[in-house]
Order: structure tokens, then sequence, then C-alpha cells
């Protein structure tokens, strides 16, 4: 069995922000205030963050992502050479009402490099506050740099080989999972909710407006992760989380992971996968035949997106059903995805969300006992 981590009872890594955080953000946007109060508040907040996690009995923690925008743009946006633009066209959807919430648009007009450390500090002040539970930090594909537009989003002149774009982009994610295996971390979290726009034909055809074929892209990117978490050291665990999209408890994308089963969960080298499967937009469990034995997978049967709290007996039964497929042992079950992955958050209360987690780790401790 690998020594690298891995846990019964996970989370994908965002929390809800305190109002105060949401007003100091505004503030410091309008120029009322400067980085300081708000970096201080955001210490204080992330430090009661961990202390709430570890009281729900969760064995890791994150910093809530209390310092972020939303999910990829504060990453990939210091990466030298990147330059992150409002985009006008809403993107995603939820039953029953319309949210016009559109992805950022992420340009590379320069050549890709990594001026100075882009995660690390706020990992190191994560570990700083936890005792009693292992801190990960999470951080964006590297697909996100070229998922929305492909080719055209790219700078030609910088990179007139697309390979060498995505070489300079192994460089910059290997020499920051590096920097943070030296601070310590030992469970870097990928989150990728790209390669689910792959089952999408709506999104599969804009892919093929843009000249590429779709399966072709999705190798590409499968590749491109291996090669940015090659080297990475022998007790660092990757998971990577594949969701359909998480803003204001909207979605972008549908439908089962089957379509892309076997290429994500077959070829990937990550050590396990954080799966959405709180719904029927989700599929059934059918796909994870092509987890390799020895590869994990945290079940996402608790959602985000609203706070009606799930039934423990439905829960334990959606466990024995992926066991079916995956070994019970090579199992964990957390939520479908995060509670905020951008920063107004999902629409759900603060007590609903402890309580979602809450939920997860004592039905861990039903199914496997220790965490």
């Amino acid at each position: 069995m690998s020594a690298r981590p891995f846990f019964r009872a996970d989370h994908v890594g965002s929390l809800l922000r305190p109002e105060y955080l949401l007003l100091l953000r505004g503030y410091r946007e309008n120029g009322t205030i400067d980085d300081g109060p708000l970096h201080a508040a955001e210490d204080a907040a992330i430090a009661a963050a961990v202390v709430k996690q570890v009281d729900v009995g969760l064995p890791v923690v994150t910093d809530g992502e209390f310092r972020r925008e939303n999910w990829y743009a504060d990453f990939i946006g210091r990466i030298g050479g990147v330059r992150i633009e409002a985009a006008s066209n809403p993107a995603f959807q939820a039953a029953g009402a319309p949210v016009a919430y559109a992805p950022k648009s992420v340009l590379t007009v320069a050549k890709l490099h990594r001026p100075q450390p882009i995660a690390v500090a706020d990992f190191a002040f994560l570990a700083s506050v936890t005792t009693s539970a292992l801190p990960k930090i999470t951080i964006p594909s590297p697909s996100r740099l070229h998922f929305h537009g492909g080719r055209r989003v790219v700078d030609s002149v910088a990179y007139p080989d697309i390979e060498a774009f995505f070489a300079d982009v192994v460089t910059v994610y290997r020499s920051e999972i590096a920097a943070l295996e030296d601070a310590g971390c030992r469970y870097v979290q990928i989150d990728d909710p790209l390669f689910s726009y792959f089952i999408s034909d709506r999104l599969r055809a804009e892919i093929e407006a843009e000249g590429d074929v779709p399966d072709e892209r999705l190798d590409r990117y499968v590749r491109l992760i291996n090669d940015c978490i090659a080297e990475r050291r022998s007790g660092t665990a990757i998971g990577i989380h594949i969701c359909r999209g998480n803003a204001r408890s909207a979605w972008i994308a549908e439908g089962g992971y089957e379509r892309i089963a076997e290429a994500t969960f077959g070829r990937l080298d990550a050590d396990h996968f954080l799966l959405e499967y709180d719904d029927e937009r989700s599929g059934d469990f059918a796909p994870l035949r092509f987890v390799p034995r020895g590869k994990r997978v945290v079940l996402g049967l608790v959602t985000t997106k609203h706070g009606g709290l799930e039934s423990r007996d439905v829960l334990l039964r959606r466990i024995e059903w992926a066991a079916q497929h995956v070994p019970l042992a090579d199992l964990a079950i957390g939520p479908q995805c995060g509670f905020a992955s951008v920063v107004e958050g999902n629409v759900i209360t603060e007590a609903d969300q402890w309580a979602k987690l809450r939920l997860v780790v004592e039905t861990a401790r039903e199914v496997w006992g220790n965490l």
C-alpha cells in the first residue's frame, strides 16, 4: 500500500467565506483599505476555519481558499506571461434559474515563467495553524491555461510551436510543486473540471470550432498533467478533482464519466481521484471500472450546491454500489465539489456546510472505521 496520504473523509477544499471577509475584499477593491487589513483578516479566518474542520473530525484541512477570488485565477494569474481578462458570455446553468457567471479569459501573452512562488506562502501559513490534521494545497489544472480558446489564447509570437508552450507550463508546475514539497506539503490536489467538458457535445463542438479534435486534446491534457507531476517525491500524494463546474450553485457540463473514463481514470498518474457523484448529472458508477487497481477514489456523494442534508442510508448504499467497481478499501467519501469555487460561494449556509462535512466524517467512520 502507498505511503502517500489518503483519507476516508476528504473534501475538495473551498469553504464559504465569512461575511466580513467579503466586505473587506470589497473595501480593498474600492480603495478604502489596502492589502494589510484584508490579509490579517484572512489569516484569522483561515485559523478559525482549520479549527472548525478539525472539530467536525476531518483528518485533512485546507485554508478554504479564503485568499482567492476563485479556484484558478489567483494561481494562474501569478504565472509570468499570463494575462486574465473579464468575460461576458455566461456559461453556467442551474436548475430553475439562469446564473449569469462567465469564466474569465486566460491569455498567454509572453513566454511563461515563474517569477516567484505562487502558493507556497499560503501553504506555509496553513501548516503553521494546523497541528492535528494534514494540510493540503489545492491548485488549478494546467489545462486551464489552454482549454478556453485553445491555440488562439496562446500568443503565436511567443510560441510559434504550441509544444514549447506546453513544455514551459510543465516547467512552471514542476517548480511550484517542488517548492511546496520543500515547505512540507505532502498532499497536492489538482482541480480539473475541464475534463468533464469533454463529456458535453456542446463543449466538444466548441473545441472542434477551434480547430482541434476533442479526444486528441483530452489526451494532450492527460500527458500535460502527467508531465507536471512526474518529478513529485515518493511521499507526496496527488489527487485530481474532476467535477462539472461549480459557481454559485450552478454548473457547466453534465453526463456520466463513461466518455472520458478510459483516458482520465486509466491514464492519469494520480494517486487518487476526487469525483462528482452527487446527483443524476454525474451518471452511474460503471466508469469506475477503468480505475486501475491500487489507485483510489473519493466519492463526491454529498452535494455542495444546496443545503439539504443527504440520507445516511442512501450514502451507505451508494458506497456499496461503487464498491462493485473499485474495492471498498480503495474508496473514500467527500463532497462533490467545493462550497465556494468563486468568492461569493454557493447558495448554501455555513451551518449547512459544516453539517455536510460532519456527515462525511460520520459516514466514513461507519464504513471504514479509521479515517
